[in-house]
């Protein structure tokens, strides 16, 4: 039967090694169903509620992938993005959750307009590669200055001519961390 609905054999695989393969992307991204609710309950939401969205929405959109695509993708809440909604929108901002909830509804709605009208596959043509890779890094640098100003500290970074760029992370010592001492 899987054979038949994912054409296994032709894409050079077997049962046993997509199971490995499942499992491996399971333990690798577990990490989310704890890291999302805490992140996102910093921004008043339940987080217990989030949990249970978090799973179910991972889990929907794997089986959706899978199904739909026969590509093996897991799909997941975006850990930059849920950090940029607590710590921008909601705290910096101080829009509550509800309020950035639903403009987080009504951008899904707009992206889901443009994907369908062929207008986003235009725009991401437009897009150089090296645009792409430097917002990935953007978001990652921001996702780490949030999580060191979480704990006291701050990233900095300087850029001078000829010398390159240079991330400096300050995290202060404290009793609680016997590695400071």
């Amino acid at each position: 039967m899987l054979e038949r609905l994912f054409g296994l054999e032709s894409h050079g695989t077997t049962v046993r090694t997509e199971l490995i393969a499942g499992l491996t992307t399971f333990l690798t991204m577990a990490y989310i169903v704890v890291v999302n609710p805490v992140i996102l309950g910093e921004a008043g939401m339940p987080v217990a509620a989030v949990a249970v969205a978090t799973c179910l929405a991972a889990g929907f959109g794997c089986i959706l992938m899978g199904l739909l695509s026969n590509y093996p993708l897991a799909m997941a809440p975006g850990m930059g993005l849920n950090a940029y909604f607590t710590y921008t929108v909601v705290k910096g901002m101080g829009l509550p959750w509800q309020t950035a909830l639903g403009c987080v509804f009504l951008s899904g709605a707009a992206f889901l307009l443009l994907t369908v009208s062929g207008v986003r596959q235009l725009i991401v043509s437009a897009v150089p590669r090296s645009l792409f890779a430097a917002v990935a890094g953007g978001v990652g640098l921001f996702s780490m200055r949030e999580r060191a100003r979480l704990a006291g500290g701050d990233v900095t970074i300087e850029s001078a001519p000829g010398r390159g760029t240079l991330l400096r992370l300050d995290i202060p010592c404290s009793t609680a961390r016997p590695a400071c001492r």
